[in-house]
């Protein structure tokens, strides 16, 4: 694209403009990157104001506008200035950056209604990305995706997670862009100056790659406009100087995170002011969305209720995996609702996320064994609009906890995460394969609900209350085939529990136990119910199919009728998990929690061996309930005494 002289001179300015507004930001602030700011600003000029970005700048989530990710999110201040030359908010804004009621924060969240994802947890920004183009070509509105990143941060395998897989997918609608400006935080990146090694490993995963001087702004243009052309996704390697602009601390170390000093950052501003410029200044203006684009403007074509496509029609007596039942509730939720897609990490045949494939086909992104690029595209997803269903084991999330964190807690996205291969009961595969700390992980992302239904009706309800609830659901489920303890007409909720076992009210609370158990072991806990009754000892059964929120009002009830006590069962680790969380939500309340987990490392074995093993069995229930009652008896003999 040729670039006229006066269009470059104006790019100069605006790109010193926001130097010295990144600069000024950060002095006030006392904090944050303004070097990282810098060398980046010609790039960010040439994007939103080299007409090569097509965006309104008044309406950020307009769903055919072209997307900005800036990977690289300690450079913040660069982007909060870009958007407010553009016209977002005023420029006055910037000088509260980092201020607690700001948007803007000193790494760039959704606070700021121009910021889609989450980032500053380096190496997440191009899966993100990946997502954006993904849905760029589902929804038909061909926008392009441009992410920004540091040279520093590929060091992160989850950057050539991303990037296989977008030249798998061949998404030339994403654009990468590294400012390689050479220094880390705390020394040179990996190669230093070394720009050809870059752009070789973006070659080898099938992208199209190209080194240029990323303070020339007349290279800079000439390369962005090849994004979205070619038959391959575009990598740019743009070569830059760290502090560019700041005399004292071009391309030093040691400056990295560092606000200048006053006087320091009144110098820069000084020599940077005769060659800059405000967008205002410059009538500038952001290029108007095409015609063709603004017709494909609108969101997905929505049907919201669920209940509209009837539940799968079980055969009484069936033994059904909850994991079998998710597969068909995907199916059927596909069906009610456009926005859902799937993704899944090559376990679709164990996850049974491939009926959703069967089906919908164009909504189902296969991320092969790559779980970070696969939390980290549906972030992108969500971000415009899908409603994505994640699947793989439950123990390989653990793999993506950092993007979970990011996405799902950070970010507050609509993002629905589903962990089969629960726990001990899975057997022989062992412990690698065993979902065995992943309700504590899910339990400490902020915002989040926890679900871990018995059976397939529980699941396939429960999977309709994620895709009405808006935010982070996590569900996990199990590979062993479970009877049917529900029926088609029962209702469930986020923050419910069910009763399967009533406490025998004629005989004494001395004899009388609350079993509190979740996912496979609640039917080992009504078989130990039914084993205990012919002894005369009663033991109520509650089904805490929702572990966050928990239904702790109810659960309190039912400890009170068995003198303030209660015995929780899961097949899950023993810290962080269901006991904990009820222990947690009855601490005040001085309510006895005795808690059946895992406890041991496990092995492989069949799964009711494992269960048996490690005490989460009907038998070990049934012990654990007779030392549950001679604790509480030699409790109240000692009160006595006393």
């Amino acid at each position: 694209m040729a670039s006229s002289e006066n269009q470059l001179e104006n790019l100069k300015k605006i790109a010193n403009q926001l130097r010295i507004e990144s600069i000024r930001a950060t002095t006030a602030a006392g904090s944050g990157h303004p070097t990282s700011c810098c060398s980046a600003a010609d790039i960010v000029a040439a994007l939103f104001f080299g007409e090569i970005m097509r965006f309104d700048p008044h309406a950020p989530h307009r769903a055919d506008n072209d997307r900005f990710i800036l990977s690289k999110g300690h450079a913040a201040p660069l982007l909060y200035a870009a958007w407010a030359e553009a016209g977002n908010f005023p420029v006055e804004d910037l000088m509260n950056l980092r201020k607690i009621d700001s948007p803007l924060e000193g790494h760039p969240t959704p606070r700021a209604d121009f910021v889609d994802v989450a980032t500053g947890s380096l190496g997440q920004g191009l899966a993100a990305g990946l997502g954006m183009a993904l849905e760029s070509r589902l929804s038909g509105r061909n926008f392009n995706t441009f992410v920004l990143m540091g040279d520093g941060e590929l060091a992160e395998g989850s950057v050539w997670e991303a990037a296989s897989l977008a030249g798998v997918r061949r998404l030339s609608n994403l654009v990468a862009i590294v400012d390689a400006n050479r220094l880390g935080q705390s020394q040179e990146t990996a190669f230093g100056a070394d720009a050809e090694i870059y752009s070789a490993r973006f070659e080898a995963f099938g992208w199209v790659s190209y080194v240029i001087d990323g303070h020339d702004l007349g290279e800079i243009l000439s390369v962005l406009s090849y994004g979205g052309q070619g038959t391959r996704p575009l990598a740019i390697i743009a070569q830059t100087i760290k502090g560019k602009g700041i005399p004292d601390v071009e391309g030093q170390l040691n400056w990295h995170g560092r606000a200048l000093p006053a006087e320091m950052a009144e110098k820069a501003i000084a020599r940077l002011r005769p060659e800059a410029a405000s967008a205002q200044e410059l009538g500038l203006t952001i290029p108007l969305l095409d015609s063709a684009r603004a017709k494909a403007a609108g969101r997905p074509n929505i049907r919201r209720d669920a209940h509209l496509v009837p539940l799968t029609n079980y055969e009484p007596g069936s033994l059904v995996a909850t994991r079998e039942a998710f597969g068909n509730a995907l199916v059927r939720m596909g069906e009610a609702d456009s926005r859902v897609v799937t993704l899944d990490g090559d376990v679709g045949n164990s996850t049974h996320s491939r009926e959703f494939l069967k089906r919908f086909p164009d909504r189902f992104f296969e991320c092969y064994i790559a779980e970070q690029t696969m939390v980290g595209a549906a972030s992108g997803l969500a971000a415009l609009g899908r409603v994505p269903f994640v699947s793989t084991f439950a123990a390989f999330f653990s793999r993506a906890y950092d993007q979970i964190r990011m996405s799902c807690g950070i970010s507050q996205l609509n993002i629905k995460l589903v962990g089969s291969h629960a726990g001990v009961s899975i057997g022989e595969d062992g412990p690698s394969q065993m979902g065995l700390e992943d309700i504590a992980i899910m339990r400490a992302v902020p915002g989040s609900v926890v679900l871990s239904p018995s059976d397939a009706t529980a699941t396939e309800r429960l999977i309709e209350i994620m895709l009405e609830h808006r935010g982070f659901c996590y569900l996990r489920t199990t590979r062993t085939p479970t009877p049917l303890l529900y029926g088609p007409e029962e209702d469930f909720e986020i923050g419910g529990a069910r009763i399967l076992r009533r406490l025998d009210t004629a005989l004494s609370p001395g004899d009388c136990v609350t079993v509190v158990a979740t996912g496979v072991v609640v039917f080992e806990a009504v078989k130990a119910s039914d084993l205990l009754a012919s002894e005369g000892i009663s033991v109520g059964v509650i089904d805490a199919y929702s572990i966050k929120p928990l239904a702790r009002d109810l659960i309190l009830r039912e400890a009170q009728r068995t003198q303030e006590s209660l015995i929780t069962v899961e097949d899950h680790y023993l810290e962080g998990g269901l006991g904990d969380a009820v222990a947690s939500e009855l601490s005040l309340e001085r309510i006895r929690v005795d808690r059946l987990a895992v406890k041991s490392l496990p092995g492989s074995g069949k799964g009711k061996e494992l269960m048996a093993r490690h005490k989460i069995d009907a038998h070990a229930i049934v012990q654990a309930v007779y030392a549950h009652l001679e604790a509480r008896k030699s409790g109240l003999s000692k009160e006595a005494a006393a």
